[in-house]
């Protein structure tokens, strides 16, 4: 019987990715990871690797005996900023700043540096997009100098590391990720592979040293951060910074945070003097004039925890093309073409032949369902050109059947419209609690809803019934005056007892079925 003989597999070659470092067992055209072609090629066998079991930093201990004093959150200086971090930055937390170009990211995290700079903690800031000496123009603009705020431009990790040796800051400032790159490591500032490197090499030292980290980070054209996903995974806190470049409003919104709840905004205004928070920013979404206006309805939003109230608007004109236009400005389109199918199938409005603007005021985006509501009745208000009171929000989420549905926190939003001054509120049924001197009429669907918009009275109108009869008297069938009889007045309807009469002076109901 012959011996068998042991064979040894011939190790295969394995393939890397010159642009981002992914390694792969077969060649590609394009890398998987970073979607890069013809940046794959051949460079050896992967060697088998194992780890041995090493000494530890510290002994393992019961989650009772660890301090969690150190841990405690100091504020930035910035309250707004605070509120969506929880509290304020814990020493050795990474927070990722993500925005588009021009939203102010640098801006506020400059003020930021000098707000939190101290004696016992000082502030490094390294700028690997600008010069030393353009911060410094920024810093003078908007007043933002300290003594123990320290300035650095460097696009390298190396040099960015031993700037912490020699400065030992308490706060870091990265400005940003994607300009600072390794000599160590192959690939372009920016890719992949460089991204990972620079925030890990960051993310050991801050837990180390227990200095906190702001990261600034860029974003693609769909608004999602620029590379790996790993990078949201490793650090902290992620932070989006939000707003249209046309508008004063700037939002930051927690999309992960390991200290505090993700359901908070800050609310900033961006003028020529810097950036500052805004405790009280809906006077930015209200449009103040004298007199109420057609097409026009107020309502609540919450952005997170926070109450706003918003206006929305609506502008509705004969379309001189086949196909009318429907525009819209801070709402979403198929948000909007579901409600204006609603209102034209359940609340009797012809908008077939109608161009419908819709908008929003003071550059703010309203993506939750409780503007519905508004934005029916903003429509509906346009069409039979009749106001609203200006003294009234609606809040309301409207589905396909016509039915106006509940939507969180509608207590809240109320307590919001009451502190502001408004006195009367359009809500789906069973609102809760409703703070004390405000009335709120409930709707259980749209048809009420549009029932009870308050038309203004004419002082020179008469009733169809009598306007017809005089018509009639006047012209008969054949042309001959008094040919038709004078038919009796048409019984006026009976007001619909959807506002007090105070709110009703000077008003009238107009049915649905009338505003087309």
């Amino acid at each position: 019987m012959a011996a068998r003989t042991k064979t040894t597999a011939k190790p295969r070659p394995a393939y890397r990715c010159t642009e981002c470092g992914n390694q792969l067992p077969k060649w590609v055209g394009r890398c998987p990871e970073c979607n890069a072609w013809g940046t794959v090629e051949e460079y050896g066998a992967v060697p088998i690797r194992t780890t041995a079991a090493g000494p530890v930093s510290a002994p393992a201990r019961p989650i009772g005996q660890v301090d969690g004093q150190v841990a405690t959150a100091r504020t930035t200086g910035v309250p707004e900023l605070d509120r969506v971090l929880g509290g304020g930055i814990v020493p050795g937390a990474v927070v990722l700043l993500a925005g588009e170009p021009g939203v102010g990211k640098s801006t506020l995290l400059l003020d930021v540096a000098a707000k939190a700079a101290s004696d016992q903690h000082r502030t490094l800031y390294v700028t690997g997009e600008e010069s030393a000496g353009q911060v410094r123009l920024r810093a003078d603009r908007i007043n933002a100098l300290s003594d123990h705020l320290y300035l650095a431009a460097e696009s390298d990790l190396g040099a960015v590391l031993g700037h912490i040796d020699q400065v030992n800051p308490g706060l870091l400032i990265l400005d940003s990720v994607q300009t600072i790159a390794s000599a160590e490591l192959d690939g372009s500032p920016g890719g992949p592979s460089q991204v990972r490197e620079v925030a890990g090499a960051l993310i050991r030292v801050s837990k180390e040293r227990g200095m906190a980290t702001l990261l600034v980070g860029h974003v693609t054209k769909d608004g999602s951060i620029a590379g790996p996903r790993l990078l949201e995974h490793l650090v902290d806190v992620v932070l989006s910074f939000e707003g249209d470049r046309h508008a004063r409003l700037r939002i930051i919104r927690g999309i992960k945070n390991r200290y505090g709840a993700t359901d908070e905004v800050g609310c900033f205004e961006l003028h020529d003097e810097g950036i500052v928070g805004l405790a009280d920013p809906s006077g930015l979404f209200l449009t103040r004039r004298d007199k109420p206006v057609p097409g026009t309805c107020l309502t609540v939003t919450l952005e997170g925890r926070r109450p706003l109230v918003a206006e929305v608007q609506a502008l509705m004109v004969d379309s001189q093309i086949p196909s009318p236009r429907r525009t819209t400005s801070g709402l979403e389109s198929p948000r909007i073409a579901m409600i204006l199918a609603v209102v034209e199938r359940h609340g009797g409005v012809k908008l077939g032949k109608q161009d419908i603007y819709t908008a929003t005021v003071g550059g703010v985006k309203l993506t939750e369902p409780s503007a519905d509501l508004a934005i029916a009745l903003a429509v509906a208000s346009s069409s039979s050109d009749t106001p609203l009171p200006s003294n009234l929000v609606a809040i309301g989420e409207v589905g396909l059947a016509g039915e106006v549905r509940r939507v969180t926190g509608v207590q809240r939003r109320l307590a919001e419209a009451h502190r502001l001054g408004f006195t009367h509120a359009l809500v789906p049924p069973d609102p809760g609690k409703v703070p004390h001197g405000m009335k709120v009429v409930e709707v259980a669907d749209i048809g009420e809803a549009l029932r009870a918009i308050p038309g203004r009275r004419r002082a020179a109108a008469k009733p169809r019934g009598e306007a017809r009869s005089r018509a009639g008297a006047e012209t008969g069938a054949d042309g001959a005056v008094g040919a038709r009889a004078e038919a009796p007045p048409a019984p006026r309807r009976a007001p619909v007892a959807a506002y007090p009469e105070e709110l009703m002076e000077g008003w009238e109901p107009v049915d649905s079925d009338e505003l087309g």
